[in-house]
């Protein structure tokens, strides 16, 4: 066993030694059926940003849009319009092909279970060690530049998220109508008062999304994102109010997803004083406790101004993250079937 001691509030080996899927094992066939129950008109919501969003790299300077490109096919001839005559004079055919970097946490996205750990005493020897859900260890599982074919995940890779396909029931809670563009950390108080307002219900293996309006933001300022606005513009999750992870923990959902960036209010004040606190709070309680996929920057206003109008919050959600062996996260196309 690769721990001898577990986190407080964690459910590190509940659903076996070797997990590493976390809380989408709750995502059953039961579920799935429940969620297909949800579609009444057959409508769809893209739920990505256009991958070159939020453009530049103001607003995370380590993560850039993509550089898509060509290669030569025949010389001097590059896979654009590329006549296939040259390759057999009785083709009449005409191809293009590409290629594509991608930083995977630019623009909408998926955190695997391996993209945030913690300093934590696992093995009992007095000695905090890094380690990720479910007791997986940097250096060993999590590898960098120095090791044979890193830097990779070789457990907790965003693979292990898309062999579960990610089809469930997702559950909507609306904040924008509240918060409008203004910055404000929200508590539990804050989304038990909507939850009662808007009649929404979150039951085990729910996908939970929170819209506020960044993304919106986003897709309004044109590849142009001023980071001083949407730094300090809209709600997010407050991870420092503990009835707040206390929900998160009990509630049995099985990700969290959100249109901002980090989906809580990253970053936090200092705690003048206190040393060794969590930087991102929810992602400790998710990704490293729970094994909770965290999802960030979606787009969801079409969907949410579809299901205020029609007084509804839930609804079919497909949206698997690239099967891409190694990655700590992955850019997503999610769908909504309502």
């Amino acid at each position: 066993m690769r721990w001898k001691n577990r986190p407080d509030h964690s459910n590190w080996g509940d659903f076996g030694p070797d997990d590493q899927i976390g809380r989408l094992n709750l995502l059953t066939d039961d579920c799935r059926l429940a969620a297909v129950a949800e579609v009444k008109e057959g409508r769809v919501f893209c739920l990505s940003l256009p991958l070159d969003l939020p453009g530049g790299n103001l607003l995370v300077p380590e993560r850039r849009p993509p550089v898509r490109g060509v290669e030569a096919r025949v010389q001097p001839h590059h896979f654009v319009n590329f006549p296939m005559e040259l390759e057999n004079p009785n083709w009449d055919d005409v191809s293009c092909d590409d290629y594509v970097t991608l930083y995977t946490q630019y623009s909408t996205q998926w955190d695997a279970l391996s993209h945030v750990g913690r300093h934590f005493d696992a093995d009992g020897d007095g000695k905090a060690e890094a380690v990720y859900y479910n007791g997986y260890r940097a250096g060993t599982d999590i590898v960098g530049l120095e090791a044979d074919g890193g830097p990779a995940a070789l457990n907790l890779g965003i693979e292990k998220m898309a062999e579960t396909c990610v089809q469930g029931r997702g559950v909507l809670i609306d904040l924008h109508p509240d918060f409008g563009s203004e910055r404000k950390l929200v508590t539990l108080a804050d989304i038990e008062r909507i939850m009662e307002k808007d009649d929404v219900v979150v039951e085990p293996g729910d996908m939970l999304c929170f819209h506020t309006g960044y993304g919106q933001a986003l897709i309004d300022m044109g590849g142009n994102p001023d980071p001083e606005i949407l730094h300090n513009a809209f709600a997010v999750l407050d991870g420092r109010d503990e009835r707040l992870l206390s929900f998160i923990e009990d509630s049995g959902i099985s990700v969290l997803i959100c249109d901002n960036f980090a989906v809580e209010g990253f970053p936090y004040a200092d705690r003048p004083g206190e040393t060794h606190y969590h930087g991102l709070p929810i992602h400790q309680r998710c990704l490293v406790d729970l094994g909770i996929h965290l999802g960030e920057m979606w787009y969801l206003t079409p969907l949410a101004r579809y299901l205020g109008e029609n007084q509804r919050s839930r609804f079919l959600l497909t949206a698997p993250p690239l099967r891409l062996p190694g990655s700590f996260g992955s850019p997503a196309t999610p769908v909504a079937t309502v």
